[in-house]
């Protein structure tokens, strides 16, 4: 084969690619199609939408804090003394019960000031009812004594009236009186002697006093020897061991209550404000200044749960409003009780509630009925609303605050509305809406207002 016919080929089969392609080309020109073309009054978009009604509303606030005892027992030593005894499981982490006894210490010395006091006591009462005995006997002899002075008297008078008729002599008249003063003098002397029985009674009731006082010390003392838990407690630190000897005002240990637990809450002031609005007793029933006579904390409810396992969950209840702010974050700081942490514990998957465990509290109170929607649906203050003629109507709102994700309307919606949940863009006010309603995220609102929702 030459090469001109080659050449020649090869430049037919150019020639036939190129028509092939001006044909197809000219095939796809002759049926292309224009754009659709739609009047703007025409376009409809399809958009949610939900339907507002007063549903019931619970204003909640939410803080963190953390878990501490909501009783702790720092036993300290009150008298000196070797530690003669220790419970076995006297260490950090512990449960007890209660009325174990946790820790002794030696118990002797007091046990003989015990008994050296009731000995003196017994000695005291000895001579205090031998003073009775005295003042009893003085009692006696002193009414003889007076008879006897009476009759020694009577016989002075006579002798006396005999002496001034000569029928008897002066002798015997000075005689008389002699014994005369004497009895005197015996009678004095017993007066004397039961006057004195008075002050030495209170003498040896004062020492008996004393003495008492001195056992009884004695007898606390050697109560405090003894550390029995008062309540079923958890041992957190130990600082004495077996044999040591402990002085007076030195720590043997820490137990905390498994009674309840506390946790201080920091909530935002506005949240809390909001939160005991709906709780504050009728004016002229609250019954004093403190915050917790003036509204009424059994009607909020309060939920602790773990901060990083939201499933770990408490009860708890409202007790007490702290006083002042938190000076670093400006927060209220109230305080909630979770009473008996320990009672259904199954670790790991659900621990006790500790001291330092990071949680969450929500606080929740009922309210009067609220007409609210989505914070998403809420424009720079403004809601798209449908009219009658399901158009879309940029409708002014005022809104009084938000919780979660929901927005609750003071104003500019009523009962029955259908508000736009979508974001239309451009939202043009009086453009033609293809409403759907979307009934589940209706009924999510419900359970969130109402506290339900987590």
């Amino acid at each position: 084969m030459s090469t001109g016919f080659r050449r020649l080929l090869r430049g037919l089969m150019v020639l036939a690619g190129l028509a092939v392609g001006v044909g197809v080309a000219a095939l796809f020109v002759a049926n292309r199609q224009g754009p659709e073309q739609v009047a703007d009054a025409a376009r409809v978009a399809d958009l949610r939408v939900i339907e507002v009604r007063p549903v019931p509303f619970r204003v909640e606030a939410r803080g963190h804090g953390e878990a501490r005892p909501a009783e702790t027992w720092q036993a300290v030593a009150n008298v000196a003394g070797r530690v003669v005894e220790r419970h076995p499981g006297l260490e950090s982490g512990i449960l007890l019960r209660e009325g174990t006894l946790l820790l002794a210490l030696d118990p002797s010395r007091y046990e003989l000031a015990i008994a050296e006091a009731e000995a003196e006591l017994a000695s005291l009462a000895a001579e205090l009812a031998q003073l009775d005995t005295e003042e009893e006997n003085t009692g006696r002899l002193l009414v003889l004594e007076r008879e006897a002075l009476a009759l020694a008297q009577q016989e002075l008078s006579r002798i006396e009236r005999l002496a001034v008729s000569g029928s008897v002599s002066t002798s015997r008249r000075d005689e008389q009186r002699r014994s005369t003063v004497a009895q005197r003098r015996a009678v004095a002397s017993l007066e004397n002697q039961r006057a004195l029985v008075a002050p030495r009674r209170r003498i040896l009731e004062a020492q008996r006093d004393r003495t008492a006082t001195r056992r009884d010390q004695a007898l606390r003392d050697l109560e405090d020897t003894r550390f029995v838990a008062p309540y079923d407690l958890r041992v957190s630190q130990v600082g004495v061991e077996m044999h040591q000897y402990a002085g007076a005002g030195q720590r043997l240990f820490q137990a905390e209550s498994l009674e309840a637990a506390e946790v201080e809450v920091h909530v935002p002031l506005s949240m809390l404000r909001r939160l005991l609005a709906g709780v504050v007793f009728p004016e002229g029933e609250e019954t004093g200044l403190d915050i917790g006579e003036r509204v009424d904390l059994g009607a909020v409810s309060a939920e602790v749960a773990l901060v990083g396992a939201a499933e770990v969950r408490w009860p708890a209840r409202l007790v007490r409003v702290s006083s002042g702010l938190d000076p670093v974050t400006r927060t209220a700081r109230v305080v909630v009780r979770v009473d008996h942490p320990y009672r259904h514990a199954r670790p790991p998957d659900h621990p006790p509630l500790q001291r330092d465990m990071y949680v969450r509290v929500r606080l929740t109170a009922a309210d009067d009925p609220r007409l609210v929607v989505p914070a998403a649906a809420v424009h720079d203050g403004e809601v798209y609303r449908l009219d009658a003629e399901d158009r879309l109507r940029r409708v002014a709102v005022e809104v009084a605050f938000e919780q979660h994700d929901m927005s609750i309307i003071a104003s500019g919606l009523a009962a029955g509305d259908r508000v736009i949940v979508d974001d239309p863009i451009p939202a043009l006010d009086g453009m033609r809406v293809a409403p759907r309603r979307d009934t589940a995220l209706e009924a999510r609102l419900r359970d969130q207002a109402a506290g339900e929702a987590p």
